[in-house]
């Protein structure tokens, strides 16, 4: 199930390289983001595999962010490091998705190569009203700021949300 897994990954990635290759010019600057998996990151190969199709594609990696959610990172702690290192000497930003709301490994995520943390929406919806989830965005924000890492927060729908978040330096 793991091999069909990184095959389908791996076809999904490059259905989508191809695909941002032949944006036009005008959109030469805008991020994309692709999801990992946790069979991708216990997959040795995989970083090289990846890094193998974006040259093939001919897309610039500074441009590309890898998501991944905090149980992938648990599966192979040791293998998601290696990979989530090489990905990130590629040239490639690593995003941890839907922060929150799984079992979240706090020491594990001072260690990995992390760029951005992704808070959930669930933390955002009620943030204006509800003082337990307001406080934990940011605190969630503050430990990301410490660790180096920059936070963006799902689900923004109203001003007085994005507002608060911003006030938080999200």
């Amino acid at each position: 199930a793991a091999r069909l897994e990184c095959e389908l990954t791996d076809h999904a990635h490059r259905v989508a390289l191809t695909e941002v290759a032949h944006w036009p010019d005008a959109l030469a600057g805008l991020r994309v983001a692709l999801n990992i998996t946790a069979a991708d990151l216990g997959d040795r190969g995989f970083a090289d595999r990846f890094a193998r199709t974006v040259t093939m594609a001919g897309v610039d990696p500074a441009r590309l962010t890898l998501e991944l959610t905090e149980q992938a990172m648990l599966g192979d702690p040791a293998s998601a490091a290696d990979q989530l290192a090489q990905l990130r000497l590629l040239g490639c930003a690593i995003a941890i998705d839907d922060f929150g709301t799984g079992y979240s490994s706090l020491s594990l995520l001072a260690r990995l190569p992390i760029d951005y943390l992704k808070i959930d929406r669930s933390f955002v919806r009620d943030i204006v009203t509800d003082p337990s989830d307001r406080a934990i965005a940011e605190a969630v924000i503050l430990m990301a700021h410490k660790l180096g890492m920059k936070v963006v927060a799902e689900g923004i729908e109203t001003v007085a949300q994005r507002d608060l978040l911003a006030a938080a330096a999200c």
